[in-house]
């Protein structure tokens, strides 16, 4: 009689298993408005749905804060600067468009707060720095935090993550969207911040009034502004899944350890924590070699259950002219089901004007 009751117990378990659904996996692609027109008007956008779908796509990351001003009409930035929409849309709405059409074909589309804690590119003169001189980052040399062109604010600075909760959080009211991603600048900072006032006046109250280290890599100093970014992660997170429990908070950082060691994102702390419903890590690399490198490096760090929620980032064109090439890009795909990773997304969208479909069986 036991066995018989371990057997049927075993043969109901195997049915729910099989019965269950399982874990969706990302084939998606990066929609920004740099080098790119695909947002420009209601055609534009209807065109880079229909062309997603057409290579078997089902994710859409549509940037909606880039530069200073967001994509769409948002009421928050204008509280703050006074403007209320990158003036390129002259009151279209790419972001209202772009949702319709993709849920319309079948797509989830995810909202890109690709600039995250960056204010300005190679400029100085924005609005944001004269408005809130008191949010910029600093460096140890007292310098306005710049790297790669990019300034930043002091993304420790409850100001800053203030003004970014109440953007995100009146997307997720304000859209249907499937959700939200941060990526290498969200939540970020470079290393070589946090020498700013509000933030040595917050590590001394920590440490015995204590000044940072000289050293911005100096480990316990890194993994001290890491720690707060993550804190600020995880307060993010539990803000959009409170609006809107179904939504997807889903980030793009760069590769770990580099991604702490220059832009203090801790993501594997992320991932434990469990305020990562997806981790797309940028494994952006010129050539085969080096990507499977790069990957074996991600897969060793990952158990087969965190693969789950991973979708290694491919880079298959830039605004500067490069384009991957076909067989590379279905290598790279290739790899990334070797390596037990079960999607992926393209950076970035223009590039698969180029390209040929890569998810569809050969014929």
């Amino acid at each position: 009689m036991q066995k018989y009751l371990c057997t049927c117990l075993a043969v109901f378990f195997f049915t729910i298993l099989l019965s269950a659904p399982s874990l969706a996996q990302v084939r998606g692609t990066w929609v920004t408005n740099v080098g790119s027109d695909a947002l420009t008007s209601k055609q534009k956008v209807r065109e880079t749905v229909q062309r997603c779908k057409q290579f078997g796509l089902n994710t859409i990351y549509v940037v909606t804060w880039n530069n200073g001003v967001t994509m769409y009409p948002s009421e928050v930035v204008e509280k703050y600067v006074g403007v209320k929409q990158d003036p390129v849309y002259k009151g279209f709405d790419p972001i209202k468009e772009i949702i319709a059409e993709g849920h319309k074909a079948g797509l989830k589309v995810i909202g890109w707060f690709e600039f995250g804690f960056s204010y300005a590119y190679d400029d100085t003169s924005g609005v944001w720095l004269k408005k809130y001189p008191h949010w910029a980052g600093r460096d140890a040399a007292g310098n306005l935090l710049k790297k790669n062109k990019f300034y930043w604010w002091n993304s420790l600075h409850p100001e800053v993550q203030t003004f970014m909760n109440e953007m995100i959080l009146e997307f997720v009211n304000k859209y249907n969207a499937d959700g939200i991603q941060g990526d290498d600048r969200l939540p970020a900072m470079p290393a070589e911040g946090g020498y700013d006032d509000f933030t040595k006046a917050l590590y001394a109250k920590e440490h015995n009034g204590g000044l940072p280290p000289a050293n911005s890599k100096e480990p316990a100093w890194l993994q001290w502004r890491a720690g707060k970014l993550n804190e600020y992660g995880k307060a993010l997170y539990t803000a959009v899944k409170k609006q809107r429990p179904g939504a997807i908070v889903s980030w793009a950082p760069s590769i770990y350890p580099w991604s702490k060691e220059q832009y203090l994102q801790d993501w594997p702390a992320w991932l434990n924590g469990g305020y990562a419903d997806e981790i797309l890590p940028q494994v952006y690399r010129y050539d085969i070699a080096a990507y499977e490198k790069t990957l074996k490096e991600l897969s060793d760090q990952l158990t087969t259950k965190q693969k789950q929620n991973i979708f290694p980032g491919i880079l298959t064109s830039l605004a500067d002219g490069f384009l991957v090439k076909q067989d590379m890009l279905e290598q790279m795909v290739a790899l990334n089901r070797k390596y037990g990773f079960g999607g992926e997304s393209t950076f970035y969208y223009e590039g698969m004007k180029k390209l040929k479909p890569f998810y569809r069986p050969k014929r």
